[in-house]
Order: C-alpha cells, then sequence, then structure tokens
C-alpha cells in the first residue's frame, strides 16, 4: 500500500526509464497491429525493439553519460594526500542501494553499487588521513516493509575490513535527505567542506544538493560509465548496458525535474 507521494517515485520512475517504456512501446503497437492499423502498430513495435536494443549496448550508456549529463573528473590520485591541507574536513559516501537478504552472510550486504563507494572512500580516507561518513537509509522502493537500513549494512562492511564511520545516515530514503541530514550530522563538528564519494553518473545532482544546504563540495566519483569490451561488443545488447543507460537517464530526468 502507498502511503505518501515519495513512494510513488520508484514506481514512476521504473515506468518512464527502460526497459518498460521500450516495452510498454512494443506492447503498444501490438495491440494497434491487432486491433488498429497493421501498418502503425507493427512500426511502433519496431521502434520499441529497435530502443530496447540500443539502450541495452553499452556504447550508447557512454554516449549518453558524455552528452546528457555535466562531465565529472576523477579525483587525482596525488591529491588524495592533499585533501586535508586544501581544507576538506571529511569523506562523506553515499548509499547506493542494498542486498536485504544476504543468507550466505546471515545478514544484509551492500549493493554492488554501495560498496564500490564504500571501497573508494575508504581508499581516500586512508590516503588523506580524514574521518569518514555514510549516508543511506530505506529508500523509497523498500518503504513501508521491514527492510535495514543501507547505513547498518555499510556500517557491518566497514567493520570487517578494520574501517571505522564517524557519522552514519540511516534515515535519509533519497539523496536530497542524504544532503539535509548529513548537513545535520556534520555541522555541530564545524564540517563544512567534504569529498562526496558517489558514482560519476550520480554526482551532478548530488554536488547541487549537497552545496545546496551548504556544503562546499570536492567531488569525489567513482564508478565511471566508459567502454568495457571491444567496439563491436559494445553495439550488442547487454545486462550491464541497459543499467548504465537506465541510471543516466534516470539523473538526466531527476535533474530536469528540480
Amino acid at each position: 500500500m502507498i502511503n505518501s507521494l515519495g513512494e510513488l517515485k520508484p514506481l514512476l520512475t521504473a515506468l518512464v526509464l527502460p526497459p518498460s517504456s521500450p516495452l510498454l512501446l512494443v506492447g503498444v503497437g501490438v495491440w494497434l497491429a491487432l486491433r488498429k492499423s497493421a501498418r502503425l502498430g507493427a512500426g511502433l513495435a519496431a521502434f520499441g525493439a529497435g530502443l530496447l536494443w540500443l539502450l541495452s549496448c553499452n556504447a550508447v550508456a557512454v554516449w549518453l553519460g558524455a552528452h546528457a549529463l555535466t562531465q565529472v573528473q576523477p579525483l587525482a590520485p596525488e591529491r588524495l594526500a592533499r585533501l586535508r591541507a586544501s581544507g576538506v574536513q571529511a569523506v562523506v559516501v553515499l548509499g547506493g542501494g542494498i542486498k536485504a537478504s544476504a543468507p550466505e552472510y546471515a545478514q544484509s550486504q551492500p549493493s554492488e553499487a554501495t560498496a564500490e563507494r564504500l571501497n573508494y572512500g575508504f581508499f581516500i580516507s586512508r590516503a588523506s588521513g580524514l574521518p569518514l561518513a555514510f549516508a543511506g537509509g530505506v529508500g523509497w522502493g523498500n518503504a513501508g516493509h521491514d527492510a535495514p537500513s543501507e547505513a547498518s549494512a555499510a556500517q557491518a562492511f566497514a567493520a570487517a575490513q578494520g574501517v571505522k564511520l564517524r557519522w552514519l545516515d540511516s534515515l535519509s530514503r533519497d539523496t536530497a535527505e542524504n544532503a539535509a541530514r548529513m548537513h545535520e550530522a556534520l555541522t555541530p563538528s564545524g564540517i563544512r567542506r567534504i569529498a562526496l564519494v558517489t558514482h560519476a553518473w550520480h554526482m551532478p545532482r548530488s554536488q547541487a544538493l549537497f552545496e545546496q544546504v551548504g556544503f562546499e563540495v570536492v567531488a569525489a566519483p567513482t564508478g565511471f560509465v566508459s567502454p568495457a569490451e571491444r567496439p563491436l561488443l559494445e553495439w550488442l545488447p547487454t545486462t550491464h548496458g541497459l543499467t548504465a543507460s537506465r541510471q543516466v537517464l534516470r539523473e538526466w530526468l531527476a535533474l530536469k525535474l528540480r
């Protein structure tokens, strides 16, 4: 049962983004072909299928990432040791999902995206000597369910590697709330300038939201959308190509609707 408008966000997002939107076009095309116009219906179905093929190609995801979003540069490794001297006071890692059920561990685990961000945050913290913060509660997609927070999984993941997360936000449901709650958590310690860790496709919106609440942000992106295979293979549909296209389009849409 949906109890708030926020809980509609995952549903609407799923319908608007691939693979749902191209598949809906195919479905409408088939219906038109059977009931109304064979030519129009066949054309619409073919367009939907072709669009799904293209959006599943990593080459298209790379192109979208380069043209639909503001480009962010990786933080040069030689800069890491100088972050503290440049005024950065903490490293803030944003959650990117959770595996609520991981029976082999008998507890929840960070998703692949969250683990990637955490590992990069650990890397920066070790190189710079800066303390770590993590922001991630129970996302809108799991709202109303007895799901563990991203923060609880992140804390256990960090502890297993001998890393301490000094500040934890376990209540936020989206990036805007990440920013607001991190500001509440870090302000009492006088922290204003942070290194922000998230995926490169997520960074433009995340940085804008964190700056909006009063932080000075040094972008520390990870997980860039980039070529993964030989050129010919880049134009064949893959699950990672579809996922990358979906992520880029989701961020583009979110930026347009801000």
